[in-house]
């Protein structure tokens, strides 16, 4: 079985080493690996000092009951005037956390798909020159290039420009139930509005569904969308110049007749990927206001039509993308609530009753955190079509030392090679090597107190804390390049296997590749998008009680 496993690895290490995998369109996304490495479960217990950090709080952010039982068809209907409310209004999504048993190999396999598709993203995007692409592209369809790039959806009607200063809040749920790592979001799309469930990834931009007719579509909870039952779809005509951010299939179709549909292709790296048409939709958001709860319509939101979907997508409608380019849901909902979007991610030994929160928008109770610390995104100033949220790491703290890695192994190159970004949609966290290496002897050093257990493969170095009754472990931070440290509590670098098993929850990647603060790490700690100041905040909080 360690043989089988290790040979997988290999395997992943030669790709990600050797680019030989190119994206060409998207990233993404775990898949199922089928491999017959002895799974590893995480059982349905509190964390391993045998105390959940999340209490069995309702968080229901005080929705009416009045609220709660209209119908958001009623809800759409009422023509009441909105413009004398107040400005700071918020909106909110409300989604259930669910806590069941997941496989962490499953977990690690995705993982390690998912760095190697981005790695080949990258690569494949730092080789390509966008604006002579663009402009063949345009050549070939007999259109003048854009004057300026469209970098969020057309202008909110006025019914909705008093929300500016508000936030737009969404509950997120956990994705262990559905054996998987990631984090789904409800939305409700259409006119009339209708629920899907999709997939929140801060890894890439397109917004997407599974569509009617569906060709060749994975398994999914629920009907497909359908643009016939939607009054408010529209098509994007492949002479419109937002049609230019998206990659056609190939080999590209002339563009001929002036209602000709924008195609689209996505593909993130590895089989899984989407095909469709390009579109514009109302998506519905719940608006959250001193009374209590109204929807809202945020109107013409870019989004793929998918026809042809590929790839494990643990029955979701689809993903909904909240990277830095202008596709993303984030930006096109800048125009409403601004350059900041944040997420509080519950641990995942959580309550089912208590969920993980994601708000659009300034949150002053987060902006007055007495320990919310920033650091600055890099990479993003330079490109401002960069999909991914980078750090700069300038080195890591194990038990109060500073260690000695090379400062290269940080280092983003200018053709995109390496770097840190930090990411919803990976699990654990992963390091470049030499550091995952050094960081890893930094703990077998320090930790003299419980024995080293050698039968979990993937995970390295676990102990067994048999008979402990409160469980240390040496403290872990990262040290930025602008000098914020950001310091993680011990149940979000080590975790919790089997009653007595405990492991340290990062990995390595080769040298030159990806090191990625994974969604393991980021729990219990507000986190905070700060594309306008071009930042990114994080502050210890008790999401179950935020």
């Amino acid at each position: 079985m360690v043989t089988k496993f290790h040979f997988f690895i290999l395997f992943f290490l030669f790709l990600f080493s050797s680019g030989c995998v190119v994206a060409s369109g998207g990233f993404y996304s775990f898949r199922n690996m089928n491999s017959s490495v002895s799974g590893i479960v995480l059982p349905e217990h509190p964390s391993f000092n045998g105390v959940s950090s999340s209490a069995n709080s309702d968080c229901n952010y005080g929705v009416s009951e009045k609220s709660t039982t209209r119908s958001i068809a009623q809800e759409l209907d009422g023509s009441e005037d909105v413009s004398n409310q107040q400005k700071e209004e918020s909106v909110k999504f409300h989604l259930r956390h669910r806590s069941e048993k997941i496989e962490a190999k499953d977990s690690v396999f995705r993982d390690l798909s998912r760095i190697q598709t981005l790695h080949s993203r990258i690569v494949e995007k730092k080789n390509q020159n966008t604006n002579s692409r663009l402009a063949k592209r345009s050549e070939q369809h007999e259109i003048a290039p854009a004057h300026a790039p469209v970098a969020a959806a057309s202008p909110p009607p006025e019914s909705l420009s008093y929300e500016l200063s508000g936030k737009l809040m969404a509950t997120l749920e956990s994705g262990v139930s559905l054996g998987s790592g990631e984090y789904f979001m409800d939305v409700f799309v259409g006119t009339p509005p209708k629920h899907f469930s999709l997939i929140l990834d801060t890894g890439s931009d397109l917004n997407w569904l599974q569509c009617v007719p569906c060709y060749d579509c994975f398994e999914q909870n629920g009907p497909h969308y359908d643009p016939k039952d939607s009054s408010s779809f529209r098509n994007i005509s492949c002479h419109d110049p937002r049609c230019q951010f998206v990659t056609s299939p190939d080999p590209p179709q002339p563009c001929k007749s002036e209602n000709q549909t924008c195609p689209y292709y996505y593909w993130y790296g590895d089989s899984s990927n989407t095909t469709g048409d390009f579109a514009l939709e109302t998506f519905t958001v719940n608006l959250t206001t001193p009374s209590g709860s109204e929807f809202r319509k945020v109107e013409d939101v870019m989004f793929g039509c998918g026809h042809w979907n590929r790839g494990l997508f643990h029955g979701a409608a689809g993903l909904l993308g909240l990277g830095r380019g202008p596709l993303s849901f984030a930006s096109q909902l800048q125009s409403l609530y601004g350059h900041s979007f944040s997420y509080c991610l519950v641990d995942r030994n959580s309550n089912s009753s208590v969920s993980s929160k994601l708000i659009f928008g300034e949150d002053k109770d987060l902006l007055k955190h007495p320990q919310l610390n920033f650091t600055s995104l890099v990479g993003g100033k330079d490109n401002p079509a960069e999909t991914f949220y980078y750090v700069q790491i300038k080195s890591v703290i194990v038990g109060g030392e500073v260690l000695n890695i090379p400062k290269e192994t940080w280092n983003l190159s200018p053709e995109g090679v390496g770097g840190t970004i930090i990411d919803s949609g990976t699990t654990l966290s992963y390091f470049a090597e030499p550091a995952y290496e050094i960081i890893k002897e930094a703990f077998v050093k320090k930790v003299k107190s419980y024995s080293i257990v050698h039968d979990f493969p993937i995970l390295n170095p676990c102990y067994n804390v048999s008979g402990v009754k409160n469980v240390e472990f040496p403290s872990f931070g990262i040290v930025f390049g602008d000098g914020a440290v950001w310091n993680f509590p011990e149940e979000n670098y080590f975790i919790k296997l089997e009653a007595d098993i405990v492991c340290l929850a990062i990995l390595g990647t080769p040298r030159s590749a990806l090191s990625i603060i994974g969604n393991y790490q980021q729990q219990n700690f507000h986190i905070l998008y700060d594309t306008k100041r071009s930042r990114l905040g994080y502050a210890p909080t008790r999401c179950a009680d935020a």
